[in-house]
């Protein structure tokens, strides 16, 4: 995917704060947080959303799980908490066409999200 912003992140074309990488995944600050922790947690096989995941996905999508785990824990969030979000489609907020998630942390959350 040439296009994709997240690809180019991954290349290390972009340049971006990077707070965990490992042979699948990438986690990385958000440019524009919408809360005192944001993280954004990618996998390195670009898929474009939620919709388009198959079977043979299932233990990627297992490892950004444990890695958000991974990364609140690091960082101190897991006891006071932490929220992860996955927006899918237009219509969901997605912005980037590349499957990720927001690791959102540092206040209190507010439910239901908008």
């Amino acid at each position: 995917m040439q296009e994709c912003i997240f690809c180019k992140v991954i290349k290390k074309e972009i340049p971006s704060e990077i707070v965990y990488e490992d042979e699948h995944i990438l986690a990385f600050k958000d440019i524009k947080p919408a809360a005192p922790v944001h993280l954004l947690i990618i996998p390195k096989k670009h898929i474009t959303s939620l919709s388009d995941l198959h079977e043979e996905d299932a233990e990627l999508m297992g490892r950004i799980q444990i890695a958000s785990v991974h990364l609140a824990r690091q960082m101190g969030l897991a006891e006071q908490g932490f929220r992860v979000v996955c927006n899918c489609g237009h219509d969901g907020g997605q912005m980037v066409m590349h499957i990720h998630y927001h690791l959102l942390a540092g206040r209190q959350m507010q439910w239901p999200p908008g």
